[in-house]
């Protein structure tokens, strides 16, 4: 018998073929796992393209060339006495944790920058987060020293306190831009004339928790005093007035104006009643502003506080500053109030644009014997004394000038002034909607809210609506249905097999 029509050579030969399938299996599936990492193709075919950046934020992130890192303080899953932690946090989770590997993705062929994501609890370890500056339920970006917080709700445009839309590329971009940008916007707090204090941790005339979250924001913070200044320093991207007790003199508010006037400047103002003058009357008038002398009082029970006395204020006003306030039916509490209304006997200047964005109840008045009336003495209205409501506590002001014949505009100066000063101090900026008003008012004003081309993600929600009936009948075709094919399917081919 010859050796390959042997039975050992047969199994020599089937052993062989099944030792070089193998080999070939390993060999293609190891040459398609190369292929795949070396060279990778990925194709979004959802709808809506979730899993794609846009093509700003990706000609963006290959001009980078600083290390990035990311921290991701959000929850697992909130435990039942986390009361801070936010609605839907696994969906949150997802979204963040999504676009985050998109980043990711899109920075794998910058081999200048080292994109990294940390999650951290703070709660499972207090130092790091110490050291970090971190708080939960929050997301920072972090490049060498300088941090950029983005909050939850940064992330999703609300509508009737829903959240309708995911916001987190133009968040996370913006954030990115901040921290690798190696220029900080300044903002300076004006002292010498009793105003409130951004080191101070004092719960009613403290900013410390304003400072502590504009310094998380990447801003760079100082005091200006105007009467021992010459000028306002050059990098001054901001000026904030918080509550001041004296007046202004006459070369401060020379210089606030030449701020504002030639230099483009931008300037938020929070004066509460008891300051008259105030010393910026003049510089007020050429933005169109008048901040009256009085004292705001409402008797209404749905716009005062029961406890306190406070205002309780809601806007339906359609502005970038308002916008979520009247989106979501939000409330802002205000306490010592006065109003700060466009000035009724402005000149016409079409390069300026004057928003009154909160408004009293047409029950509020604007009481001008405050300074007399007796202690205990209940205030009331006095007609043909005192301003009747609805009055404007909020106004805001821009200019804007022509680019050249192009057929828009760009601001050359923005002015927000506000006729209170303590809803903003260490022991109220939680309370309402205030803090959402004041970041608000931060954004539009140093133009840190101008939207990047970048499309906002529409969340999806589905919703299958069944019968009792259908839903009974599906439950039974998924227990017996699906098997019950399944074993019909085994019976015809056993009896194919079988014949």
């Amino acid at each position: 018998m010859k050796f390959f029509e042997s039975f050992r050579a047969t199994r020599w030969l089937r052993s062989t073929n099944l030792v070089l399938q193998a080999l070939l299996f390993v060999a293609f599936f190891g040459g398609l796992n190369y292929l795949a990492l070396q060279y990778s193709w990925r194709f979004d075919i959802t709808q809506l393209r979730k899993h794609t950046l846009s093509a700003e934020t990706r000609a963006y992130l290959t001009q980078l060339d600083q290390p990035i890192r990311v921290v991701v303080t959000l929850p697992k899953s909130a435990s039942p006495d986390d009361h801070e932690a936010p609605a839907d946090l696994d969906q949150i989770n997802n979204d963040v944790a999504g676009l985050l590997r998109e980043y990711t993705y899109a920075l794998e062929t910058n081999a200048k920058v080292d994109f990294r994501v940390d999650y951290i609890d703070v709660y499972q370890r207090p130092r790091e987060a110490e050291q970090l500056g971190l708080e939960p339920n929050a997301i920072y970006f972090f490049s060498g020293q300088r941090p950029r917080k983005v909050g939850v709700d940064a992330l999703y445009r609300y509508k009737n306190n829903q959240r309708v839309a995911f916001l987190g590329e133009q968040a996370f971009t913006a954030a990115i831009l901040g921290v690798s940008n190696p220029e900080q916007k300044k903002i300076y707090f004006l002292t010498g004339h009793g105003e409130m204090d951004p080191h101070s941790v004092d719960n009613q005339r403290g900013l410390s928790e304003i400072r502590n979250a504009l310094t998380a924001r990447n801003y760079a913070l100082d005091a200006l005093d105007l009467s021992r200044a010459r000028a306002i320093p050059d990098d001054a991207a901001l000026i904030i007035s918080v509550g001041a007790q004296y007046s202004y003199e006459a070369r401060e508010q020379e210089m606030l104006r030449q701020y504002m006037g030639t230099r483009a400047g931008r300037l938020m103002l929070f004066t509460a009643p008891g300051t008259d003058p105030t010393g910026l009357e003049d510089l007020l008038r050429e933005w169109g502003i008048v901040a009256d002398n009085n004292w705001i009082y409402d008797r209404s029970t749905s716009s005062q506080s029961d406890m306190s006395g406070d205002l309780i204020l809601t806007t339906d006003t359609q502005h970038p500053i308002t916008q979520a306030l009247a989106d979501n039916n939000l409330a802002l509490k205000f306490g010592a109030t006065r109003s700060v209304r466009p000035a009724p006997s402005r000149a016409t200047d079409p390069s300026l644009s004057i928003s009154p964005l909160v408004l009293t109840a047409p029950t509020a008045w604007g009481e001008v014997s405050y300074r007399t009336m007796r202690r205990g003495y209940a205030p009331r209205y006095d007609v043909g004394a005192d301003l009747p409501g609805p009055l404007a506590v909020v106004t805001v002001a821009e200019r804007v000038t022509a680019k050249s014949d192009l057929p828009f505009s760009i601001p050359v100066g923005r002015l927000a002034v506000f006729g209170c000063s303590d809803f903003i101090a260490n022991g109220r900026l939680g309370t309402r909607a205030n803090s959402t008003v004041f970041f608000s008012t931060l954004n539009w004003i140093t133009d840190s809210d101008t939207q990047f081309n970048i499309p906002a993600r529409p969340i999806e929600r589905f919703q299958l609506a069944l019968s009792r009936d259908r839903l009974s009948r599906l439950r039974y075709i998924l227990l017996f249905g699906a098997p019950g094919a399944f074993a019909i399917l085994g019976f015809i081919v056993y009896w194919a097999r079988r014949r």
